[in-house]
């Protein structure tokens, strides 16, 4: 009897399944059902055929679309909604897209692979599927105003520049301020991965008409971060660029200025010059947008303009010192112009630069780098005196290793140094704590040491440091 009651049951069951879902594929507006459809979605009750044939707008189908795919199966389980959807696009991309920027918001992860989400999913279906109707997919992103978009129109100015470059032209001359804020902002992008000659027309094109309209004053300065790159524009428009540069203009960024530095370096170095003796924010982006200044003789002036503004203001320091690390990866070739500059600054009065620098030079930095910062930690070290100093040393070991052996001489080294005041011993210990506590890893690292060569460590770390540190490491043992 249990037997015929559960047969009973599926046959109940199949028949009510089988009744709706004829009821709704025959009815000629599915829209009034729409609680029992999202409820049908919810249980995925249904395959994606039955989605894709219901009477519905293709707004109403998207959403209920949307609800179905996280229960997707993995890909060859059969066919799934996320298939059918892939179809949907690839046969009619433009009346597509719309819908599938709508997903964007839906960050549930899908079942089948929870590391991707229902936004992520339709992301990629969209760059996936952006031949057929790349313009009209510009336009889609453009319309949907949501991060995720922003992301894909990144992804579409390497891939597919051209499209966005005619997209910055289109919105450049659209009579919506949100268009012409849009070409203001995706042109630099669009710019930088842009190599024909037509598409660089279309950038100035839109630049220029940008710049025609007194009422976009606030989009001003990315018109002229434009049409200062472009050497047939440069001369042109240099003057008013450099004056709104040197006055501070957010919008107007340095390394626009410096790509004109090689046919006009005198005005765009005094352009610079001036905006660093006016504004003292906005150090760091400056001196950023003249790292990668490719002639020596440039470099050597654009060096004396960062030790002038590190003379000028010591809260310079931490900028100047980001400069050099940026320098310093670009290897040997900037050594003439990047070694004075450093002792320069390490011999400068203040001792903020050289807290500043430590851990630019003691941090490993990559092949190309690593000897000079080698050679130049090595002038720091020798004539320091500082505790804070070489509290800064040991924590750029600490925070960035550059290989067992490495990390324990120079952390040794530095103890060594330190040791030679009280105050400096005292200050090597309290960071030698400070990093056991803070950095994952370090109390092992350095309890290894002490342990593997006591003679060599115990004049260099005090009693106390030491219990903390072993006390530390057989913390992490035990609740590993």
């Amino acid at each position: 009897m249990g037997r015929d009651s559960e047969e009973d049951e599926g046959n109940a069951w199949w028949w009510a399944r089988h009744l709706v879902r004829e009821t709704l594929l025959r009815v000629g507006d599915a829209t009034p059902y729409g609680g029992v459809l999202q409820r049908l979605a919810a249980q995925r009750e249904f395959g994606p055929d039955f989605w894709l044939a219901l009477p519905l707008s293709e707004a109403a189908r998207f959403e209920l679309l949307r609800a179905v795919v996280v229960h997707d199966g993995p890909p060859g389980t059969g066919r799934r909604c996320l298939d059918a959807v892939a179809e949907r696009l690839a046969a009619d991309p433009a009346a597509v897209q719309h819908h599938l920027t709508r997903w964007f918001a839906d960050e549930r992860p899908l079942r089948a692979a929870p590391e991707a989400t229902v936004a992520s999913a339709a992301q990629a279906l969209l760059h996936t599927h952006r031949h057929r109707a790349v313009d009209d997919l510009t336009e889609a992103l453009v319309d949907c105003a949501h991060p995720r978009a922003d992301e894909l129109l990144g992804a579409l100015a390497e891939d597919e520049p051209s499209a966005l470059c005619r997209a910055v032209d289109r919105w450049a001359h659209d009579a919506r301020p949100a268009r012409r804020v849009a070409a203001a902002t995706h042109a630099p992008r669009a710019a930088r991965h842009s190599t024909g000659e037509a598409d660089r027309r279309l950038l100035r094109y839109a630049a220029q008409t940008l710049l025609d309209r007194p009422g976009d004053e606030a989009l001003h300065g990315a018109a002229l971060s434009l049409l200062v790159r472009d050497p047939h524009t440069r001369a042109r428009h240099l003057p008013h660029a450099l004056r709104r540069f040197a006055t501070g203009d957010p919008t107007l960024p340095a390394g626009a200025l410096a790509a004109a530095l090689a046919t006009h370096p005198e005005p765009v170095l005094a352009a610079f010059r001036d905006r660093l003796r006016a504004r003292d924010t906005g150090t760091g982006e400056v001196l950023r947008g003249l790292a990668d200044v490719p002639s020596p003789a440039l470099a050597r002036r654009v060096a004396d303009l960062v030790r002038e503004q590190v003379e000028r203001c010591p809260r310079a320091a931490a900028d100047a010192a980001a400069y050099v690390d940026l320098r310093l990866e670009q290897g040997p070739e900037a050594r003439a112009e990047l070694f004075p500059l450093a002792v320069a600054l390490l011999k400068g009065r203040g001792v903020d630069i050289r807290i500043a620098l430590a851990p630019v030079l003691a941090a490993p930095g990559t092949p190309v780098s690593r000897p000079l910062r080698a050679e130049l930690l090595d002038l720091l070290l020798a004539a320091e005196r500082e505790p804070v100093v070489f509290e800064a040393v040991l924590r750029a070991v600490g925070g960035r290793g550059g290989g067992a052996e490495r990390d324990r001489e120079l952390v040794r080294r530095t103890a060594l140094l330190a040791g030679r005041t009280p105050e400096g011993a005292t200050g090597f210990d309290r960071a030698l704590v400070d990093l056991a506590r803070r950095v994952p890893g370090f109390a092992n690292r350095l309890t290894g040491w002490l342990t593997a060569a006591p003679q060599d460590w115990a004049a260099l770390v005090g009693p106390s440091a030491r219990r903390t540190i072993e006390h530390l490491s057989g913390e992490v043992a035990v609740s590993a």
